[in-house]
């Protein structure tokens, strides 16, 4: 018993010692780990990744910015319709859509004797998947940027103004200035003849200024046929943050011969994209 009890004096202290030996070197080695975390923190690791983009989700599309009085204005309804048929006119119909925000969509249908007209407004919330290479921002607008790459528009700038016609070029040097104007509207001095009125001017595709972050408008005409007219649709992109909106305007007269004119209808669907623009910074 004195043999067995000596034995196990001698053993305890060397289990002691492992003991203590294993607990510092284990305290060693989380030290080193930590501090090569904070070192590495201290030398400036990966940026933090971007926040999210302004818009976390979409308004509801047949009412945003789309009020009953300008709805009248770009779609007039036929006076046969009742009081029913009108209010369904001028609620639109949803787009279907299985992610409410990330893309939603309205569109309205006017038809009457002399025309038809039809209007959409798109809304798309883009996100970027990898923040820390790309914001939801600038995935907008690299969104954006293929878009009016694919609509062949030149980027940035607007596109310069179109060249005067060559055959008056050719025929009489252009004025340094303008005459004065006559009260009707033309230059003092040149009456335009009666029953020959002159073709208002025609603007054209082109980036826009001032309208969201980032606009362009496409103008685009129907050809001409025998027996159907040509149908004028105004289609303007803009982008706000990390939501892009499409809007277009459409206008199909019912009898060949009449050209909707451009200045009128890009009018209605600028100040429509407007009104968006409002709604979505609210």
């Amino acid at each position: 018993m004195d043999v067995q009890r000596k034995a196990v004096r001698r053993v305890l202290p060397g289990i002691v010692m492992l003991t203590a030996l294993a607990a510092g070197v284990a305290g060693c080695t989380s030290g080193g780990s930590g501090g090569g975390a904070v070192d590495s923190k201290a030398g400036g690791s990966q940026a933090a990744p971007a926040q999210p983009g302004k818009y976390r989700s979409l308004p509801a599309p047949c009412k945003a910015g789309v009020d009953s009085k300008r709805l009248k204005g770009m779609l007039p309804a036929a006076d046969s319709l009742t009081p029913e048929q009108r209010d369904q006119l001028y609620a639109g119909v949803a787009d279907a859509s299985y992610d409410g925000d990330r893309h939603v969509g309205c569109r309205w249908t006017a038809q009457t004797l002399e025309e038809t007209r039809l209007l959409s407004v798109t809304f798309e919330r883009v996100v970027s998947y990898d923040r820390a290479i790309a914001s939801d921002d600038d995935k907008a607008r690299q969104v954006y940027v293929r878009r009016l790459t694919d609509a062949k528009l030149p980027f940035p700038g607007p596109v310069s103004p179109p060249a005067p016609n060559p055959s008056a070029t050719q025929s009489a040097p252009t004025p340094a200035a303008p005459p004065p104007a006559s009260p009707s509207g033309a230059p003092a001095g040149s009456p335009t003849p009666a029953g020959s009125p002159s073709a208002p001017p025609e603007l054209g595709s082109r980036v826009l200024e001032g309208l969201g972050n980032e606009a362009y408008l496409e103008d685009k005409l129907s050809p001409a046929g025998a027996t159907a007219a040509q149908a004028r649709t105004v289609r303007i992109v803009f982008r706000t943050s990390n939501v892009i909106v499409t809007l277009e305007y459409s206008v199909q007269p019912a009898l060949p011969g009449t050209v909707p004119p451009s200045g009128e209808t890009q009018d209605k669907a600028r100040q429509l994209a407007e009104a968006l623009v409002e709604r979505l910074n609210e």
